[in-house]
């Protein structure tokens, strides 16, 4: 298996890191202290750091501020929004749910939500693309990097 490497750039400049491979070890507590550390956490509204990316699968621990909110999104494919820290609110077809560290919410591919941070908040997004064309790339809104 070829191991895939996301390359460091100006404002990640410690990012050279393998983010695919036949097994990667994710730190997300290292990676949770890189996010609050960082510039783009103090100038930006969010923040987040693809740990994992496949052709099927896509990791990242993002972070929002207190306020900060993704309108609208849609992914193709399977995505789980666990939270690690803070509150939010999750807005879905059927109305809104509140979670917290702790909770998981999933969805299946195509379904609209909106995530609003109540407070500063940490989450790590699972998306498991349904695109078997390996050229494509799955739109991540989450990511900052």
């Amino acid at each position: 298996m070829e191991i895939k490497r996301n390359e460091a750039t100006i404002n990640r400049p410690d990012g050279n890191r393998v983010i695919d491979g036949t097994y990667v070890f994710v730190d997300i507590p290292s990676y949770v202290a890189q996010i609050k550390q960082e510039k783009a956490w103090e100038t930006n509204e969010r923040n987040g750091i693809t740990v994992f990316k496949s052709d099927r699968v896509a990791i990242v621990v993002a972070a929002l501020h207190a306020d900060a909110s993704i309108e609208k999104n849609t992914v193709n494919g399977f995505i789980t929004i666990q939270m690690l820290e803070g509150k939010a609110r999750i807005t879905t077809p059927d109305g809104d749910v509140d979670a917290e560290k702790g909770q998981i919410i999933n969805f299946h591919p195509g379904i609209e939500h909106s995530i609003y941070a109540v407070t500063d908040m940490i989450m790590l997004l699972t998306n498991h693309n349904l695109d078997t064309d390996s050229d494509t790339e799955s739109e991540n809104e989450y990511d900052e990097e």
